[in-house]
């Protein structure tokens, strides 16, 4: 394989468009590049949560499956049209989350994100991916996505937030819960 990338300044975004990887240009701020760059965020804070002390070796190696994932759900955003997340990834994921699941409690309130700097970055792994899957979803409002993309941020997200419960466990015990009463600030 030839080099990827040789020369890094260009200059070819000075005017506000950037390059798909079908070579052709568009603003930006497109719906498209949005997406982009929204999975583009969320695989560099899975990055952050897989550089977290602490991580079950099985959770870091899904986690560095899960970026390879998000490259090809870049890839597929990249190149108009074409399909790179398929079924077995999303049905991956879905067995994840039940697998990792089935050890936690039953949930009676919202989970405050914290609870240890594993489960925070796991949190803010999951916002990102939601934000991610909102510019995915604006972008299919007006252009074809893969059929399974979409369901597979839905399910990442689902397994980031079980993924999160089990690391606030893992280092306080318990999660952070949001109470409705409460006293007043300390």
């Amino acid at each position: 394989m030839g080099n990827r990338l040789s020369k890094i300044v260009t200059r070819t975004g000075d005017d506000g468009t950037t390059g798909l990887a079908d070579g052709t240009r568009v603003p930006k701020d497109s719906a498209r590049i949005e997406a982009c760059g929204s999975v583009d965020e969320l695989n560099s804070a899975i990055g952050v949560l897989l550089a977290s002390a602490g991580l079950p070796s099985a959770m870091a190696t899904q986690l560095l499956n899960i970026q390879h994932d998000l490259f090809d759900l870049g890839g597929e955003l990249a190149i108009p049209g074409s399909v790179m997340i398929r079924e077995p990834q999303v049905e991956a994921l879905e067995a994840l989350v039940e697998s990792w699941n089935a050890g936690l409690p039953a949930l009676r309130e919202f989970v405050l994100p914290g609870g240890g700097v594993a489960a925070a970055n796991c949190h803010l792994a999951r916002s990102i991916c939601r934000r991610a899957e909102r510019r995915c979803w604006a972008l299919a409002r007006s252009e074809s996505l893969g059929p399974h993309s979409l369901r597979y941020l839905n399910r990442l997200s689902d397994l980031l937030f079980v993924l999160a419960r089990v690391l606030a466990r893992q280092a306080n015990g318990s999660e952070v819960m949001w109470r409705r009463e409460r006293g007043a600030p300390p």
